[in-house]
């Protein structure tokens, strides 16, 4: 799978895996953020990351239209990591009022919108080298997993750093405090009683005044995830100087074309025609799975907070504690190794000491848990990630296996199976959720009724395969079948679609309020459907208009 790839694919892959980082360590407390900070409801913070997440993609437009202007991707693709890092300075500034929060988030956006397309577009020139050419789905593939490598260390950093600084003020976390202190100062609290039993809880030193101590505990909740947006700060850093270190690597096509180690192909004006509107097509249908999907830091982390048990047995904890769990990876692969096909003495003497040595201390690891372990619900952000790199080789060897035998998918194919495994994965959250109270129901107090943790692992593990179908298939499919002169308005063209199901996000925050919880997850298994119903039905002119292009 890492074979015989040119060098400045894996330059992109750890530029790109620092920024992830630092891109999902934010997202995965902004909404948790926004509500503890400024006092936000399910709606109004809904709709800020809605808009937010809708600005990340929609400038990669700017950002494509910009850079193919120019002809000088990698000097827009450092030009948006600076922009970033600046962003995310200003938003670890403690105390600043919304506002602030909100430019700081633009400016986020906008150094993404030049850097996240354009470098997926210089991934593509790379492999626009006929030696490398048959290479390209793979690529994508692996650099994939580069974002997602960066995104699964993510949740427990910004939860590392708010957990410490809690810590070190004589508070404990719990999800369900800011909520209450903020309506404890807002004078909206219906059960005090059940707040002041939270708060006794929370805190290491005895309670004089609640109102104080709702303050407090606001202030250092939200100074933590400050502290956490800094640790973003600093992997756009890392990002930074791995870029300037090794950019050498990565394609120039101006000088590429003049030495003729690329192959530029001339389309007519009929047949640019036909690829732009294969491609409009895509993009119209990927949409509704963006809309879907990134519920992952919406109504998927309400539903982590507000429906599932804050604790769990050793075993389950095993999957929450990120040392036990990539030692249990570690375990899985060594045996991989050991019984692989064809796999000489060395390496299954090897991936037999993996295994032992990974199955070893994750049990040592599972007898010091307590019988009862606390898990929080940013923590559950890392499940998508770690389930990319577990099933990218897993799914890449599917399609290399279905390739031989003459009967691999075609791009359009496999983001219409992807649509269909996404309804399921919701499908499975209506299950989890039969009988639940609504959240008008609860009316911002703790529900008496929480489910299994397993319910949200299992959709994330169907989401996951569902995104493995349709994302880095999709990124591959935009960089073969884009006009030249189109392939960072094209690359950004893929990321606006998903700028604008981002933008619907809002939907399941506005809905979360006011209808039961099942009927939330209803309305995304009825969107994945209809996408995909519409995508099969247009199956043949997709692979009329795209031809080989998207074998």
């Amino acid at each position: 799978m890492f074979k015989n790839h040119p060098k400045g694919l894996f330059v992109m892959f750890f530029s790109n895996m620092g920024e992830r980082f630092g891109f999902y360590t934010m997202m995965a407390i902004l909404v948790m953020y926004l509500q503890a900070k400024y006092n936000l409801g399910s709606g109004n913070a809904g709709l800020i990351y809605s808009v937010f997440y809708f600005a990340i993609y929609g400038l990669a437009l700017v950002g494509g239209f910009i850079a193919d202007r120019a002809q000088n991707y990698k000097g827009v693709v450092l030009t948006g990591l600076i922009v970033m890092f600046v962003g995310y300075v200003l938003l670890a500034i403690p105390g600043l009022g919304l506002s602030f929060a909100i430019l700081a988030l633009f400016t986020i956006a906008f150094g993404n919108g030049l850097f996240k397309g354009n470098l997926q577009a210089l991934v593509g020139q790379l492999y626009d080298n006929p030696q490398y050419s048959h290479l390209r789905d793979t690529a994508y593939s692996i650099f994939y997993m580069g974002i997602n490598i960066g995104a699964f260390f993510a949740p427990n950093a910004a939860r590392g750093i708010r957990t410490w600084y809690l810590s070190s003020h004589g508070f404990r976390y719990d999800a369900d405090l800011p909520s209450l202190c903020n309506q404890f100062l807002d004078g909206t609290l219906k059960d005090v009683g059940k707040f002041k039993e939270l708060a006794t809880s929370a805190s290491i030193n005895p309670i004089t005044d609640l109102a104080t101590f709702a303050r407090q505990y606001l202030d250092v909740f939200t100074t933590g995830y400050n502290y956490a947006f800094g640790i973003a700060a600093l992997a756009m850093i890392a990002s930074l100087i791995i870029y300037l270190l090794f950019k050498h690597h990565i394609p120039d096509r101006k000088a590429a074309e003049k030495k003729g180690d690329v192959q530029i192909p001339t389309l007519s004006k009929e047949e640019e025609k036909q690829r732009l509107v294969a491609l409009g097509l895509v993009f119209l249908v990927v949409i509704f799975f963006w809309m879907s999907f990134h519920q992952n830091g919406l109504t998927l982390t309400f539903f982590a907070r507000d429906y599932t048990v804050k604790m769990v047995d050793k075993f389950t904890f095993i999957f929450f504690n990120i040392f036990s769990f990539l030692t249990l990876l570690a375990g899985f692969y060594g045996l991989y190794f050991l019984f692989k096909k064809n796999a000489k003495t060395p390496t299954r003497i090897i991936g037999a000491i993996v295994s032992v040595a990974g199955f070893v201390l994750t049990y040592l690891q599972y007898q010091s848990f307590p019988e009862q372990n606390l898990i929080e619900p940013e923590t559950f952000q890392q499940f998508n990630p770690i389930f990319i790199v577990v099933l990218t080789p897993v799914v890449v060897g599917f399609f290399g296996y279905l390739r031989k035998k003459g009967k691999e998918p075609s791009t359009p194919r496999k983001i219409g199976i992807g649509m269909l495994l996404a309804a399921v994965a919701f499908a499975v959250m209506i299950f989890g959720s039969i009988g639940l109270p609504s959240p008008a129901e609860l009316a911002g107090l703790p529900s008496p009724v929480r489910v299994s943790p397993y319910w949200l692992i299992l959709a994330y593990f169907i989401l996951t395969v569902a995104e493995l179908f349709l994302s880095p298939m999709g990124l591959s499919f935009v960089s073969k079948v884009a006009p030249p002169r189109y392939q960072g308005l094209m690359q950004g063209g893929w990321l606006g679609a998903t700028a604008i199901g981002n933008q619907l996000l809002f939907v399941g925050s506005t809905m979360w309020a006011r209808v039961e919880v099942w009927q939330v997850w209803l309305i995304f298994v009825i969107c994945c459907l209809i996408s995909a119903t519409f995508i099969f039905s247009i199956m043949k002119r997709l692979e009329r208009a795209t031809g080989n292009a998207t074998k």
